[in-house]
């Protein structure tokens, strides 16, 4: 008995620190390096702002494609993903960000502001405007025919209320990081795709 439970444990561990020709730190540490060239490939991509739902969904369909197929991530790989997904519809969905980044200056100043009503709209204008981030990241990690679709994104945003609560935890949490150490702020973008492609595969309505 003893011996087989041995037996055992040595195979789990050989399974454990099985390694691929090339790969020094195993499969984990892999991933994690995957997932933050992927966010530095977006933070870059998303510059020119407008480019910035375009570059999450390349991400997406970057981590996707490497857990599909064990590839580690590529720079062309998501540059070739970039370049597809760069279309006139998606460039003009683009457009939407600065109204983002308005509504959430306005909600900072009401916070600082004595009018009436501004202790309740301001948590209002936090709750949509996080809303529409959870949305936003569902909607890049969709897959042909729904690609980059607003409303498939919310429809599934609300089918899969479990893995909407997790995509807001993961922005909250990216939003403490950004705010208590910037230097992380260009890894940022790697991990919620990640989160968002994650939710996406284990969502019923993927």
């Amino acid at each position: 008995m003893t011996h087989t439970s041995g037996a055992s444990t040595a195979s789990s561990r050989a399974r454990l620190d099985r390694r691929e020709p090339g790969e020094v730190f195993g499969p984990s540490f892999s991933l994690f390096a995957d997932v933050l060239l992927v966010g530095l490939l977006t933070t870059a991509a998303c510059l020119p702002v407008v480019t910035a739902p375009a570059a999450f969904a390349a991400a997406s369909a970057t981590l996707r494609q490497s857990a599909d197929h064990g590839l580690p991530v590529r720079a062309g790989t998501y540059a070739g993903h970039l370049r597809a997904r760069l279309t006139a519809r998606v460039l003009a969905a683009g457009c939407v960000l600065p109204l983002l980044a308005l509504v959430l200056l306005i909600d900072a100043a009401l916070l600082r502001s004595p009018l009436p009503g501004a202790a309740v709209m301001a948590p209002v204008l936090a709750l949509l405007t996080l809303g529409a981030m959870v949305v936003g990241l569902r909607a890049t990690a969709l897959e042909a025919p729904y690609r980059l679709s607003a409303r498939e994104g919310l429809l599934r945003s609300v089918a899969d209320p479990r893995g909407t609560l997790l995509l807001a935890g993961a922005v909250l949490l990216s939003v403490v990081l950004a705010w208590s150490i910037p230097l992380l702020t260009p890894l940022l973008p790697g991990p919620l795709a990640f989160a968002a492609t994650v939710v996406e595969l284990r969502s019923p309505a993927g």
